[in-house]
């Protein structure tokens, strides 16, 4: 069964940098499609961005220009680069992965990242 354990958040002044990391274990298959979500407090999930093995990638109009996703040497691994974080971006950021062919859905627990001065 494949877990995904995010890594990188904290406390930053706005901004500032953090860069999110997304690690995968006990897999034996890729991911198609993986993912940052995020959540606020009282808020809905949001999609912030999302790379698949294609290297297409897809970034909310609210984080284009600061914020790049990308994926690492290791299978299954995923970063995300925040620049100019601003108070509004401080949430609980989730790593998704995705098999194709409606294979399954990975969700990790979550890492925080707060903004503020």
């Amino acid at each position: 069964q494949a877990r995904l354990v995010e890594s990188g958040g904290g406390l930053v002044q706005p901004g500032g940098s953090l860069r999110l990391s997304c690690v995968t274990s006990g897999s034996t298959f890729t991911f198609y499609k993986m993912a940052w979500y995020r959540q606020a407090p009282g808020k809905r999930r949001e999609l912030v961005a999302t790379i698949t093995t294609e290297n297409t990638t897809y970034l909310a109009d609210s984080v284009k220009g600061r914020f790049t996703i990308s994926t690492g040497n290791h299978e299954n691994t995923m970063y995300l680069q925040m620049n100019n974080l601003q108070p509004e971006d401080t949430a609980l950021y989730l790593c998704f992965g995705e098999r194709q062919f409606g294979l399954g859905e990975y969700w990790g627990q979550g890492t925080q990242v707060t903004v503020s001065s």
